[in-house]
């Protein structure tokens, strides 16, 4: 009997551990089909975001800006300050919500058909956006790009399941939401791009 009992708890561990990889949140993204991705070089973030009244809060927003900073400087963008060609916008919702978004084919696969929609494209030529509902539970992060020069969204990831709350567990599971938000957006910056070009 004893022995049943010892190896039911050393059993323990492994049930749940699998269950919070059952857990593991959901990681989307969408974008816009007049997004210029192509020639995007510069950056900065969105003056007011995520508000930090809070210690905790002051320091969860400073790793998620880092974060955010850290990737798209490995992509090849700079931070601009003054001229940016995209404007960084982030937020951490609290509890379950529901969100929509787009049933899109892979934003490489897009760039490579080298089509940007503006006004002038006929209705015709223009691509549909097929609208997606979401239930995102125990909290979600919301990064988004905007295009600096028309004020438009062009491309925005989202991350649920953030709901750590305190100290280096808090940092840790913001880092790694950023990171898989960021491996939906594979784009270098233009800059990148023209120096990879000449090394080959």
């Amino acid at each position: 009997m004893r022995r049943t009992v010892t190896a039911a708890f050393a059993a323990l561990p492994l049930l749940l551990s699998g269950c919070f990889t059952a857990r593991e949140g959901r990681i989307e993204s969408d974008y816009s089909y007049a997004g210029n991705f192509r020639h995007y070089r510069t950056f900065a973030f969105l003056q007011g975001v995520d508000g930090a009244a809070r210690d905790s809060a002051a320091a969860l927003d400073e790793t998620v800006r880092d974060a955010i900073q850290t990737h798209l400087r490995a992509q090849g963008y700079k931070l601009n300050q003054r001229r940016p060609d995209l404007l960084i916008s982030y937020r951490v919702f609290d509890g379950a919500m529901r969100f929509t978004g787009y049933n899109q084919q892979e934003l490489t696969q897009w760039m490579r058909k080298e089509v940007v929609e503006d006004e002038d494209t006929p209705s015709d030529e223009r691509q549909g956006y097929d609208r997606v509902r979401y239930l995102l539970n125990d909290g979600t992060l919301l990064i988004t790009l905007i295009d600096h020069k028309n004020g438009r969204a062009v491309w925005q990831g989202y991350a649920s399941n953030v709901t750590a709350r305190q100290g280096s567990q808090a940092s840790i599971v913001m880092r790694r939401a950023v990171r898989s938000i960021f491996d939906r957006y594979r784009v270098l910056s233009e800059d990148y791009q023209q120096q990879d070009g000449q090394l080959r």
